[in-house]
């Protein structure tokens, strides 16, 4: 049952729990249980809003940086990413397979305010050497999401 819960959640974490308890057959009382085991047990972390901003007057930049670092002794890559977390511009890192180590996602208000993180907090970090920026330049799809409008079809509706 909790796969199933954490897919309908995931897919919309305002759903009313009393019709989650209908579509999995069970009371409300069981679903209210379960969730707030998962979210003690650290399975379901938040609930977070997906928002398109291109769509509001909100100015934002977003990046991809690519970071290559030399691992501490008896640290391992855990310390750095801690470290890198804990900047408030910093949206997402991942430690990665391939040509570098972490994929750290930020945003920001302006192509200069990311440079000058990366530039002044990111690279100067001991064990960073070296990243590789990528700004995104518009995002079609986000956490499943679409976020392109589909054009209104010019067909009349046609009903019997």
């Amino acid at each position: 049952m909790h796969n199933a819960i954490l897919k309908m959640l995931e897919n919309n974490s305002r759903i009313d729990l009393h019709d989650l308890a209908v579509m999995m057959g069970t009371d409300e009382a069981v679903i209210v249980e379960e969730i707030e085991k998962m979210e003690k047990d650290g399975v379901i972390c938040g609930y977070p809003t997906l928002i398109n901003w291109d769509k509001t007057t909100e100015e934002k930049v977003s990046a991809m940086i690519e970071v290559r670092v030399t691992p501490q002794r008896g640290q391992g890559f855990e310390r750095l990413a801690e470290r890198i977390t804990n900047y408030p511009e910093v949206k997402a890192v991942y430690l990665m397979s391939g040509g570098y180590d972490f994929l750290v996602s930020l945003e920001g208000k302006t192509l200069k305010e990311v440079s000058m993180f990366v530039t002044s907090k990111l690279s100067t970090l001991d064990a960073v050497a070296g990243t590789a920026t990528h700004f995104v330049l518009k995002k079609y799809k986000d956490h499943g999401i679409i976020l392109i409008d589909k054009p209104q079809s010019s067909r009349m509706k046609v009903t019997l």
